[in-house]
């Protein structure tokens, strides 16, 4: 194994101690009595309102609310964080090494809900693109640095609970006396780091573009034991490169389009011993 294949092993195994070790000292800065601190937004006539609890708003406002603080992190251990230079690229924060630019690690703030009906299942993650800059990882293509530059890809992930507010106060404008009695739209939060490959499932994420979706049993979530927990970094690259693209035979004979780990396994002849036992990873879809 060459001496850089060493130290950046070496190096990455060091970053996600940090990561992990400051993703748990977060709850603090933004809460309180386990509720959110970010209550609204206030005008000019010193009005509060609360805002949406629609997940792409608070995943930004927690965004804003939390970036000081890895700012802080960053300077601490050394690093210097690059933002995405739009908004679409990935990932949101590069960490570059103060010492030794030619060390990056690319982490991704991602932020989800507990599904009330499901105990234990949180409504999932996306993990980043599986198209042009994964497959080819010397692309620039949507990507602040090409893939194959990052030594590390994590997800710093936040799980929360939504609180059920009354039609009223969603509605209504709050003085600042009453800023009190106000309510928080989130609550009860879980802070993580972990490789993104870790929470990775065989599925795609929401909506219709090439995103790698995430397990959503909470507690392999917070342990990492994904879908390629067992068979590794490698064969999720593997994996995420072909899918959809690779063909293999379904039940009734056709062929189709690479979509599930089973089928992967089978079509490279690989031994089913690295698919990971447990199956609770696809119970909620």
């Amino acid at each position: 194994m060459g001496v850089l294949i060493v130290k950046n092993k070496a190096m990455k195994k060091e970053f996600a101690v940090q990561l992990n070790d400051f993703a748990k000292s977060l709850g603090s800065h933004i809460s309180q009595n386990d509720e959110w601190t970010i209550k609204g937004f206030i005008d000019v006539f010193r009005n509060i309102y609360i805002i949406s609890a629609d997940t792409k708003v608070v995943s930004k406002i927690l965004e804003l609310h939390l970036f000081p603080q890895f700012l802080g992190f960053a300077e601490k251990i050394g690093y210097r964080i690059e933002l995405a230079t739009y908004q679409n690229w990935y990932p949101d924060l590069t960490f570059v090494k103060k010492d030794d630019e030619a060390v990056k690690f690319a982490v991704d703030l991602k932020t989800t809900y507990l599904l009330d009906d499901r105990p234990g299942f949180c409504n999932g993650f996306t993990l980043g693109s599986h198209g042009e800059y994964f497959i080819n990882r010397d692309s620039h293509k949507n990507i602040q640095y090409p893939y194959n530059q990052y030594s590390g890809h994590f997800c710093l992930g936040i799980i929360y609970s939504r609180t059920k507010l009354s039609e009223n106060s969603e509605t209504r404008a709050y003085s600042i006396d009453e800023l009190d009695e106000i309510p928080s739209v989130i609550k009860h939060f879980t802070f993580f780091a972990v490789e993104k490959w870790r929470i990775a499932s065989d599925k795609g994420g929401s909506g219709n573009t090439a995103n790698i979706g995430s397990i959503r049993f909470i507690d392999d979530i917070l342990s990492g034991n994904g879908v390629f927990a067992k068979a590794g970094e490698g064969i999720f690259d593997d994996y995420w490169a072909n899918f959809g693209k690779m063909q293999v035979e379904s039940k009734d004979g056709k062929r189709k389009g690479l979509s599930s780990f089973e089928e992967y396994v089978t079509y490279r002849g690989l031994s089913k011993d690295i698919m990971n036992p447990r199956a609770s990873w696809r119970k909620v879809r």
